[in-house]
């Protein structure tokens, strides 16, 4: 089983050093002896399902899509009929492309609030080399 360092755990739950620290103090986080203290995968990935909350979703809809990602317009970049939107989501960005007249009808620009929907059949997921 893979171990993470504090800090480590810190960047992956997307808090600070010193809040995993006052887990592991409280009990809410358990980690093994020694120094520097590591805490184990399946632990730090039960505490980040815990943690997990998303922004409330503004639209009131029905969808098949189940990979909603509700956060703030960070960029828009339009170029000719095409423009690129950021929208940051906690610790994610997500990035997409569509026309400049979609851009306008929805009144996107920085620090709006928008709900990025992906519906993909191709999820790619990839592990770091030890």
């Amino acid at each position: 089983m893979r171990t993470y360092r504090i800090a480590e755990a810190a960047r992956l739950l997307g808090v600070s050093d010193d809040t995993v620290r006052r887990w592991v103090d409280q009990g809410t986080l358990s980690a093994a002896g020694g120094s520097p203290a590591r805490i184990a995968g399946d632990v730090l990935a039960a505490r980040a399902v815990d943690i997990a909350h998303a922004a409330d979703d503004p639209n009131d809809v029905l969808s098949s899509a189940r990979n909603r990602f509700t956060g703030l317009v960070t960029r828009v970049q339009i170029d000719g009929v095409m423009a690129q939107v950021d929208i940051q989501s906690g610790p994610h960005r997500v990035v997409s492309l569509m026309s400049a007249e979609a851009v306008r009808e929805l009144g996107l620009e920085p620090g709006s609030l928008a709900v990025a929907v992906v519906k993909a059949t191709t999820v790619i997921v990839e592990t770091p080399r030890d």
